[in-house]
Parts: C-alpha cells; sequence; structure tokens
C-alpha cells in the first residue's frame, strides 16, 4: 500500500466553518511551526491546494489569508513559483496576537499623528536607501492600485503595500517591525479613507512620492508625504464633521417632529 509523506503542517481534521478566522489560524500554525523547527525562514510553502488541505479551509478563504500575511511581512508570494516565508516572519509573528488586536482601538487621531511623525522621515530614508527590490515593489503597489477600479478590498492593500514598502525601504528593522505592530491600525485607517475619495486621488500622491524615491531626492520624499497624511488627516477630519453635523439634524429633526406630535395631541384634548 502506497504511503502519503506526512506534509509537516499537519491536518487540521475538520472544516473551518465561516466565522474561524483563517488569517489568525495560518498565524498560530506558523508561529508553532517555526518554534518546532518544521519550517525555517526562506522556506517555500506547499501549493494552495495542499495548504488548504492541511488547514481545513477553502481556497476562496485561504487566498485573502495569504494575501494579508503578504502584506504584514510574514510570506513572500511569487507569480508562477509560490509562496516563501521571509527570511525575518520569526521576528513578524513573535508579535503577539492579543496586542495586534487591541490595536484596532487605536483611535485614527492617535494614528495619523504618530504617522506624521515617523513616515515623511521614513520616505526620506527610502530615498536614501532603497535597493532595487524596494523599488519593485513601490511600482508593483503603484501598478495593483492602479488595477483595483471599483475592488475597494484591492485598492486597500494595495495602499497598505505602498507604505510597508516604505517602511522596510528606509533600512531600519525597527522601523520594520512597527509597521508588523501597526498595520492593522493602518488598515482600518485607510478602509476609510478610501471611502471619501476615488482611486485618482490617491495616485496623485503616491507616484510623486514614488518618484522621489527614484530620484533619490529625500527632502522631496519627506514633503510629499507629509502632504500625503495631511491630505488624509483632513479627510477624516471632514467626514467626522459632516457625521456630527448629520446625527445633530437627525436629533433636531427628531425633536421638531416628537414636538409637532405633543402640540398635536394637547389640541386634541381641547376639544
Amino acid at each position: 500500500m502506497k504511503q502519503h509523506r506526512k506534509s509537516p503542517l499537519g491536518d487540521s481534521g475538520h472544516v473551518l466553518n465561516e466565522k474561524d478566522d483563517v488569517t489568525q489560524l495560518l498565524i498560530l500554525r506558523f508561529q508553532q511551526l517555526l518554534s518546532e523547527g518544521l519550517l525555517a525562514p526562506g522556506t517555500k510553502l506547499p501549493p494552495e491546494r495542499e495548504l488548504a488541505a492541511n488547514f481545513g479551509v477553502a481556497r476562496s478563504s485561504l487566498r485573502p489569508a495569504l494575501k494579508v500575511l503578504e502584506i504584514m511581512g510574514v510570506i513572500t508570494q511569487k507569480v508562477g513559483d509560490g509562496s516563501y516565508l521571509n527570511r525575518d516572519a520569526s521576528s513578524v509573528l513573535a508579535v503577539p496576537m492579543e496586542f495586534l488586536f487591541l490595536l484596532d482601538d487605536t483611535s485614527l487621531q492617535e494614528l495619523t499623528e504618530m504617522r506624521l511623525m515617523m513616515e515623511p522621515a521614513l520616505a526620506a530614508k527610502a530615498a536614501e536607501r532603497a535597493n532595487a527590490e524596494h523599488i519593485a515593489l513601490l511600482r508593483q503597489s503603484i501598478v495593483d492600485l492602479e488595477h483595483s477600479k471599483c475592488d475597494r478590498v484591492r485598492l486597500v492593500s494595495s495602499d497598505l503595500l505602498f507604505h510597508r514598502a516604505i517602511f522596510q525601504a528606509s533600512g531600519n528593522r525597527l522601523a520594520g517591525r512597527l509597521f508588523q505592530t501597526i498595520h492593522r491600525a493602518m488598515l482600518n485607517m485607510m478602509m476609510v479613507t478610501s471611502q471619501l475619495v476615488d482611486l485618482e486621488h490617491t495616485l496623485q500622491f503616491h507616484q510623486p512620492i514614488l518618484v522621489a524615491i527614484e530620484q533619490r531626492n529625500p527632502d522631496l520624499a519627506s514633503r510629499l508625504m507629509t502632504d500625503h497624511l495631511t491630505d488624509a488627516r483632513d479627510l477624516l477630519l471632514h467626514s467626522r464633521q459632516q457625521e456630527t453635523s448629520r446625527q445633530l439634524r437627525n436629533h433636531l429633526a427628531a425633536g421638531q417632529s416628537v414636538n409637532k406630535r405633543f402640540r398635536k395631541s394637547i389640541a386634541l384634548s381641547r376639544r
């Protein structure tokens, strides 16, 4: 009888339901496999079909999870070749998942403030230190963004990839790890701003930043990143003001309706 080679990824033994977090499952499993020495940084992962079978998930659920892991910097997906664990996957996966989830409560105001303090300087360093691989990743994020059209998930993923590439291109390993810590909060922020502007608006900021980095112009890269994040901050502020105004109008309208009903009931009672 032919024996099948057992995958180091193991066998889940059941199929996850829609409520399970496939991304978290993959992260926890990779953490375990790395700690046990069954996977090493740089290892090529099994094909999607095998991964899906081992984890007990549908391939349609696996693909978005793999994309998130790529954005986080855990894996690299190479077209026509497959997925590989990145060299720094161990340090990325060492960040406690509970801490990442807690960051979902980070206010957009706090996040924007911190990004304005950091990212212009990181863009300047990227203009000084970016290598060919970093430039290629930035260009790819622009191409993905241009082709996202009405696909908001792809748009946001491309947006996040652009900023992740700048964190990495800065050449500062702590900056790269910081991205892993705040990427969920950044993702939430981008999900909001992507609903407030069209695709061209985002491209108008990303493309010049890429050019400044390619031209090795730190001052320009820093200034353009400041403009980009200031615009995002202003969009969020304007959106919040509009929402507050809407809620106030609804409250006043509801109050007027109650007053009308009250006056009508008083008038009827006097008849």
